[in-house]
């Protein structure tokens, strides 16, 4: 578990997880919500959802970068 964690906090995995995160976030985003953006009836509600759709890409990457570094050192 300690070497999952450290490998998740290193400088490369944590950037690649933050390219993925902004640029499908961001697609994401504009796909769900852009209506709701534009219209201006943005709402506590709203935000917390689009928080949600940064972190999700975010995650997926960082865990599928994890587990390809773990598997490749065994």
């Amino acid at each position: 578990m300690k070497n999952w964690l450290e490998i998740a906090t290193s400088r490369g995995v944590l950037g690649r997880g933050v390219k993925v995160g902004l640029i499908v976030g961001t697609i994401l985003t504009t796909i769900n919500q852009g209506d709701v953006i534009l219209s201006g009836a943005v709402t506590t509600g709203v935000i917390g959802k689009i928080l949600l759709t940064y972190c999700v890409p975010f995650c997926v990457s960082t865990y599928a970068s994890v587990a390809s570094i773990v598997t490749s050192q065994q």
